[in-house]
């Protein structure tokens, strides 16, 4: 049965009727809206939350967005049936993602924009191009129309957190863009974490996990030394990454730092490479490195590569979002897989850890081309509330769930036959657009779907994911820096010392870390990044940290 119809209008018809008729503006799609925009004559229902337009209307917006391959936008049943549901016809140009933001730059360049841009995130839709395009009219400034009238879920959560609005404003005042908003469980990590062998720990004798760098370093040599795989053969790997791109900010907690980059403490910015508590970090690791507790292939080895050796028990400490992405034992399996203690050491006596600030731009734009902004963002600010989301991520009745009756006589959600049970993602994948992109709406915790309707959902690794990041993270995270804007001429100071800077910290990390190059030489690496000119660079965020702060 697809009736996502039934899914959706219960959720806020009493309050559109109410609020949506004071909505001067919701009638108003004629005349110019904000920024000049020229707005199409078609009528909008001001009656009920949906359908958007008025009844005998026609809208059609276009959408430019990354493609995943999995299946084309245009076939995928959750847009499908949110087109009957809103009134509002959709087309999609959905290149590769890893050409979107090529695409998306040609598409400015030539003024041959979509009415909307999705998905694309601040690594393809930039705080430059925001600021740029924005400034040119070419982006529509959309802080206008964030009102409980036009947007109520997205204003509720503006309203109940204000930092949203302040994070997404630009240094002229406007908003460009919206975000996806993470809410609890997992969005507070700021990488996928580090996960312990349990199979190790138990044929150890483990019971306590380390919580300085002595007692890690002390388990690190026994995973070398014990045999703990009990193959007989000296093939364990105490720790293992893929160029220090998840373990790095793991393990620089426990010197103090939240970032290899710009940090803000107490209102002071500071470029972490060049500290002391930086090379602190490395002379740690390298120690790690030089008596083999840090693998050796950790800069030449490929994601694939460290899975292989997971599967194969030669792991003791590695890196993944689940431990069994990398084991293969499956969510049973990672249930005795702890999750890393953060660490402390001289350096920092009390546990620290970079934490997300479970917000990302870039999420959802408006081009001066969109007939109807305010049709658009009614459109999308269904997604910010609890049923929109869970919409969104699993779809209409009938596809990757379908509704069943318990023997009991309570109404639940099943899988279909069509859903591999043993990929289920991959499926989620072709019926929605909200997989493996930055999507506009809050991430929660979804619903869970039964194998059949009397078998009870097994949220047991769910529970057990949430209580470890909640015992072991959430208490001690901290954002590094926080999600703040550069001026025009700000961005265009950085630019370059940016690249320069990462490439060569990146390049001297590996070097220091793997004794290529010695720690005699860290004072000419300091003088090296001082000659980058990382003064003139730090001075730049904190002039904007304090403008930040002062908003």
């Amino acid at each position: 049965m697809r009736s996502g119809n039934k899914l959706i209008y219960g959720l806020g018809i009493a309050l559109f009727s109410t609020l949506l008729v004071a909505c001067s503006a919701s009638n108003s799609s004629q005349g110019n809206g904000s920024n000049g925009v020229q707005e199409s004559s078609v009528k909008l229902n001001t009656e009920s939350q949906f359908p958007i337009v008025a009844e005998g209307e026609e809208l059609t917006l276009s959408i430019m967005a990354p493609g995943v391959g999995l299946a084309e936008w245009a076939d995928m049943p959750t847009l499908q049936e949110y087109m009957k549901i809103t009134g509002i016809e959709t087309t999609y140009v959905t290149p590769p993602d890893a050409d979107f933001g090529t695409k998306l730059n040609l598409a400015f360049a030539a003024d041959d924009l979509s009415d909307i841009i999705y998905g694309a995130g601040a690594d393809k839709l930039t705080s430059a191009m925001e600021i740029d395009y924005g400034s040119q009219g070419i982006l529509v400034a959309l802080e206008d129309y964030i009102t409980p009238e036009i947007m109520p879920n997205f204003s509720k959560l503006v309203e109940e957190d204000p930092t949203i609005l302040k994070s997404i404003t630009t240094p002229d005042g406007h908003v460009y863009t919206l975000p996806m908003l993470s809410r609890g469980g997992t969005a507070i990590w700021p990488a996928g974490p580090l996960w312990y062998n349990g199979e190790w720990l138990d044929k150890l004798g483990v019971t306590e996990l380390p919580t300085t760098t002595d007692e890690l370093y002390d388990l690190l040599v026994r995973f070398r030394d014990e045999d703990p795989n009990g193959n007989g053969k000296k093939d364990e790997v105490p720790l293992t990454d893929v160029e220090m791109n998840s373990s790095r900010l793991w393990f620089m907690g426990a010197f103090g730092l939240k970032v290899k980059g710009i940090q803000e403490d107490d209102g002071v910015v500071s470029y972490t490479p060049i500290s002391e508590n930086y090379k602190a970090f490395l002379q740690y690791m390298n120690k790690l490195y030089s008596e083999g507790l840090l693998d050796k292939e950790v800069y030449s080895q490929s994601s694939d590569q460290k899975k292989a050796k997971g599967q194969n028990n030669q792991l003791g400490l590695f890196p993944d979002w689940f431990s069994f992405f990398t084991t293969g034992r499956g969510e049973d399996g990672a249930l005795n897989d702890p999750m890393f203690q953060p660490l402390t050491s001289e350096y920092s006596p009390e546990a620290v850890i970079a934490g997300s600030p479970r917000l990302s731009r870039g999420a959802f734009a408006i081009t001066k081309q969109n007939p109807s902004v305010e049709a658009s963002l009614r459109w999308v600010d269904y997604f910010y509330s609890v049923e929109g989301a869970r919409f969104l991520e699993q779809g209409p009745d009938g596809f990757l769930w379908e509704s069943a009756t318990t023997k009991d006589g309570e109404e639940v959600r099943v899988f279909t036959p069509e859903v591999d049970l043993n990929d289920t993602e991959s499926f989620r994948g072709k019926i929605t657009p909200a997989f493996g992109l930055t999507t506009p709406n809050i991430v929660v915790d979804q619903e869970l779907i039964r194998k059949t309707a009397d078998e009870e959902p097994d949220s047991t690794f769910r529970d057990w994911i949430n209580n470890e990041t909640k015992e072991k993270v959430e208490p001690i995270a901290e954002v590094a820096f926080p999600l703040l804007y550069l001026t025009k001429e700000e961005n265009d100071k950085v630019a370059t010392n940016a690249t320069d800077l990462a490439t060569y910290t990146e390049e001297m990390e590996a070097k220091f870390i793997t004794g290529v190059t010695s720690f005699d030489e860290w004072d000419k690496y300091v003088q090296t990044i001082e000659s980058m000119g990382v003064e003139e660079y730090v001075a730049t965020y904190q002039t904007a940290y304090d403008r930040w702060a002062a908003n």
